[in-house]
C-alpha cells in the first residue's frame, strides 16, 4: 500500500480547502500551491506550506504542470490532488505526475484520455451496449454525409465539439437549410476553444433533464456508483443547482442507471472518484452523454444522502486501499440540495460581478453546510471562476431540503457585488420546480430580469417597512422609558430633598 503522509493541492478556494479540510481528519499534512492574485487566500492559510507558482493568470500558475511538480519535490509532498477544473482532467499532466513518482489522486491517464473525447467515450461505453442518442458515432468529415444522417435521425438536431464542454462548439440546428452554416461556426468554435475541430450530431432531445450518476472505483477491480445527482437548472450550459436524488426517477430507472455507469466505469477500468452523465428525455428513457474523470463540483449532495467523505474515498482509493463497502451496503438517506453562489448579476444575463466582499455572513443551523473559499473583505479575482461558495442544505425529504435553503439563502448576507442567491431563492419557490416538473430549459421559460427585480423590489419594501415599524416601537419604548426615569428623578429629588 502507497505512503501518502502529505498531498500537494493542486488547486484554489473552496476546492482547495474542502480538500485540505479531510486531508487533515486523516492526519495528512498539506501543501497549498498559490499565484500572486492568491497569496492572502484562505487555503494558503489554512495549508501546513504553501508555495508561489506564478503570476495571477492560471496559464501562468494553476496550469504550469512543472512548477507543481516541482512544489512536491520541494516540500516532499507524495502525491497531488488535482480538484476540478485547471489540470484535473489533463492527461498529459497525468502521465507527467507518474513520471516524477508521485502519485495522482485521481485516475489513470488513459481513462482520461479515453473519456476526455465524446467520440472515443462512447466508443467505449458501446463495449457495454450502453444507450446513446442516435447520431454518429465517429467526427464528421463529409458534410453531405452528415447532412443526410441529420435527415435520418430527424430535426431538430445538435451538432457538438468531440473534445468540447460548458456548451463551447454546440449548436442546435432545427432545419436542413441552416446545416451547412450551423457546422461551420460549430468547427470554428471547437477549434477556438479546444484546438480541436471534431464535431459530431446527436438527436435534439427537445425537454432534456441532465442526470448523473456518481461512481467510485478502486485499484482491485471493484466499482460502485453513489447514485443520482440531478442537474437540470442551468445557465449557459452550466450547472447552477444541483439536487441528490432525482425527483423524477423510479427505483427500476435509478438501478438501471447505476449499472450503465458503473458498466461505463468499467469499460475504461476506472480508479477513483467520477461521474457518469446522462440526458433524460420526456418518456423517462436516458442516453449517455460523457464521462467526467474528477470529483465534481457537486459532489457535497452525494455526500450529505450517502454520509461518504468523497475526498476521504479517493484518498484511500489512491493508497490502493479495498472499497470498504459494496453496492448493497450503499442506501439514499434524506434529500440535499446545492446552489453555487456565484457573483454574478442574474439581473445582467448572470456575467460576473467581481468586486469586493463589503459584507460576508454565511448561514448555519441544522442541516446547512457552506463550501466556500473568501471572508469579509476580501475580492473576488478577475482571472478565475467567480464561484464564491457552494450553499448546501440536507433535510429528511426534498421540501425539507428546499425550505431549509430557501431559509439558508435569506441569512446568507452577501454586499458588494451582485451574487446568484437570489435566482436561488426564485428557483426554490417556483412551482415547476417545487413540482420536480422542470428541465434543463428552466431558465429559459420561467427565468427573466423583470421577475426577478420585481421580487426584490418587494423585499426591500417589505424590509424597509419592517425597520421603520421597528424603529417607531422602539421610538415608543424609548419614550415611556424616558418618562419613567424623570418621574423617578422627581419622585426621588422630593423625598431627599
Amino acid at each position: 500500500m502507497a505512503q501518502i503522509s502529505k498531498i500537494l493541492i493542486a488547486n484554489r478556494g473552496e476546492i482547495a480547502l474542502r480538500i485540505m479540510r479531510s486531508a487533515r481528519e486523516m492526519n495528512i499534512k498539506t501543501v497549498a500551491v498559490f499565484s500572486e492574485a492568491d497569496r492572502s487566500a484562505l487555503h494558503v492559510r489554512y495549508a501546513d506550506e504553501a508555495i508561489c507558482i506564478g503570476p495571477a493568470p492560471s496559464n501562468q500558475s494553476y496550469l504550469k504542470s512543472d512548477k507543481i511538480i516541482e512544489a512536491c519535490k520541494l516540500t516532499g509532498a507524495q502525491a497531488i490532488h488535482p480538484g476540478y477544473g485547471f489540470l484535473s482532467e489533463n492527461a498529459a499532466f497525468a502521465k507527467e505526475v507518474a513520471a516524477a513518482g508521485l502519485i495522482l489522486i485521481g485516475p489513470t491517464p488513459e481513462a482520461m484520455e479515453i473519456m476526455g473525447n465524446k467520440l472515443s467515450a462512447k466508443a467505449a461505453a458501446l463495449t457495454y451496449n450502453i444507450p446513446m442518442v442516435p447520431g454518429t458515432e465517429e467526427a464528421i468529415t463529409d458534410i453531405n454525409e452528415a447532412k443526410e444522417r441529420a435527415v435520418e435521425v430527424g430535426f431538430p438536431i445538435l451538432i457538438k465539439a468531440a473534445a468540447g464542454g460548458g456548451g463551447k462548439g454546440m449548436r442546435i440546428v432545427e432545419n436542413v437549410a441552416d446545416f451547412e452554416e450551423q457546422m461551420h461556426l460549430a468547427v470554428s468554435e471547437a477549434t477556438s476553444a479546444f484546438g480541436d475541430g471534431s464535431v459530431f450530431i446527436e438527436r435534439y432531445v427537445t425537454s432534456p433533464r441532465h442526470i448523473e450518476i456518481q461512481v467510485l472505483g478502486d485499484t482491485h477491480g471493484n466499482i460502485v456508483h453513489l447514485f443520482e445527482r440531478e442537474c437540470s437548472v442551468q445557465r449557459r450550459h452550466q450547472k447552477v443547482i444541483e439536487e441528490a436524488p432525482s425527483s423524477v426517477l423510479t427505483e427500476e430507472i435509478r438501478q438501471a442507471m447505476g449499472k450503465c455507469a458503473v458498466d461505463v466505469a468499467r469499460s475504461v477500468n476506472y480508479v477513483g472518484a467520477g461521474t457518469v452523465e446522462f440526458i433524460l428525455d420526456e418518456n423517462l428513457d436516458f442516453f449517455f452523454l460523457e464521462m467526467n474523470t474528477r470529483l465534481q463540483v457537486e459532489h457535497p449532495v452525494t455526500e450529505m444522502i450517502t454520509g461518504l467523505d468523497l475526498v476521504k474515498e479517493q484518498i484511500k482509493i489512491a493508497r490502493g486501499e479495498i472499497l470498504s463497502f459494496k453496492q448493497e451496503d450503499l442506501k439514499i438517506s434524506g434529500h440535499a440540495m446545492e446552489l453555487r453562489v456565484y457573483a454574478e448579476d442574474p439581473l445582467n444575463n448572470f456575467l460576473p460581478d467581481i468586486g469586493t466582499l463589503q459584507t460576508y455572513i454565511t448561514p448555519k443551523g441544522n442541516g446547512v453546510r457552506v463550501d466556500d473559499g473568501f471572508e469579509e473583505g476580501m475580492e473576488i479575482p478577475i482571472y478565475y471562476d467567480p464561484m464564491i461558495a457552494k450553499l448546501i442544505t440536507y433535510g429528511a425529504n426534498r421540501e425539507e431540503a428546499i425550505e431549509r435553503m430557501i431559509r439558508a439563502i435569506d441569512e446568507y448576507d452577501i454586499t458588494g457585488i451582485q451574487t446568484t442567491l437570489s435566482f436561488g431563492k426564485f428557483v426554490m419557490q417556483h412551482e415547476a420546480f417545487t413540482s420536480g416538473n422542470f428541465d434543463t430549459h428552466f431558465v429559459g421559460k420561467y427565468f427573466n430580469a423583470d421577475s426577478l427585480k420585481n421580487e426584490n423590489e418587494e423585499e426591500a419594501m417589505l424590509a424597509a417597512l419592517t425597520a421603520v415599524l421597528a424603529f417607531k416601537k422602539e421610538d415608543k419604548i424609548s419614550t415611556a422609558q424616558n418618562n419613567e426615569i424623570a418621574n423617578n428623578w422627581r419622585k426621588n429629588r422630593k423625598k431627599y430633598s
